[in-house]
């Protein structure tokens, strides 16, 4: 018996025909280009579902110009940031509709500039940058070839469009919730005051304190690194200071985990008599933290989606306009902040 004869892939001629249109119509309403009328495009999608075709990627990258691809700059090396970003990125751009491809510049001006000449050469339809601190970076310029989007990162430029979490907003919401458990003595650790992050998110303390009438606990916050070994230091700050406080807002998980284990070691019980939020909602740190943190998710996955689509619609000739778009926070309550 003879095999089967195999079966064809279904090609723009075959979708023109079953919708009575001609394979020009079908490429425009594929592409969404051209003036058509709606029940043309409909009717023409339809026969290309009923046939269940395919259009090919580089065949429209031909025919539009574009090849589906956007690079992202990084400059963050673990990619504690970057990956979930991406993650985000990856869900507004479409599985299969369009491809990234990352360069990590490890903060070296050099090797951006080797890996933006690598992008274009790639003629990449347009450019995420991002990194691993919202601090300014300098800006790819208004005469680059091809749309950018600074996420996570700020552009010096306020022509550029930056897409940044909101840190003060995140840090009002940790020390609302602090309040709101009746905590009302409240410390601050954080990071080094240079970073951005750092004047933020104090702001965003000081602002919700205000309006509560009460003040930092010693009054202001506790500047150092972005580490444990920072947190546990700063417990023991603040109880050789003799200082009474019951609640600390940490800058970020890292020294949150620290502090925690720097006031058990020394006999304080968390929550009962500390309660503790941090910031990142790293998961290696707050469900290793003991007991386990209450921290300030950035949205960092959100943060992506909306750079990919802000990304998306200025290569389609739709740029948004410039300046700072910001992300809303969430608070995530865990056993560090519970009261009984």
């Amino acid at each position: 018996m003879p095999s089967a004869a195999p079966r064809k892939n279904p090609t723009v001629a075959d979708v023109a025909s079953l919708a009575g249109v001609s394979p020009g119509t079908v490429s425009k309403a594929l592409n969404g280009r051209g003036d058509l009328r709606q029940a043309t495009r409909e009717k023409v999608l339809a026969a290309a579902e009923q046939l269940g075709f395919q259009p090919n990627l580089m065949a429209r990258g031909l025919l539009s110009g574009r090849t589906y691809i956007v690079g992202v700059l990084t400059t963050d090396s673990i990619g504690r940031f970057t990956i979930p970003l991406l993650t985000g990125a990856e869900d507004a751009l479409g599985a299969g509709q369009m491809s990234m491809l990352l360069c990590e510049s490890r903060g070296d001006p050099i090797r951006e500039q080797h890996y933006l000449r690598v992008l274009l050469a790639r003629r990449v339809d347009g450019i995420i940058v991002t990194g691993r601190s919202s601090d300014r970076r300098p800006s790819l310029g208004q005469d680059f070839p091809v749309p950018v989007v600074y996420a996570l990162v700020e552009s010096d430029d306020p022509r550029d469009l930056s897409i940044l979490h909101d840190d003060e907003d995140g840090a009002a919401q940790a020390v609302q919730h602090l309040l709101d458990t009746g905590r009302r003595r409240i410390a601050h650790v954080t990071g080094p005051p240079h970073h951005v992050a750092v004047r933020h998110r104090l702001a965003g303390v000081e602002r919700v304190l205000s309006q509560a009438g009460e003040s930092l606990v010693g009054g202001g916050a506790l500047f150092g690194e972005w580490s444990e070994e920072w947190g546990r230091e700063a417990a023991l700050r603040l109880l050789r200071s003799g200082a009474e406080f019951d609640g600390v807002f940490c800058a970020s998980d890292q020294i949150a985990r620290g502090l925690g284990d720097g006031l058990r070691e020394n006999g304080v019980e968390v929550p009962r008599e500390v309660g503790i939020v941090g910031v990142d909602n790293w998961d290696v740190m707050v469900n290793a933290a003991r007991p386990p943190l209450t921290t300030v998710d950035l949205q960092l996955s959100e943060l992506g989606n909306v750079a990919a689509t802000r990304l998306l619609a200025a290569i389609a000739g739709e740029p948004a306009a410039g300046g700072i778009e910001r992300v809303p926070c969430r608070l995530i309550q865990r056993q560090s902040t519970a009261i009984s």
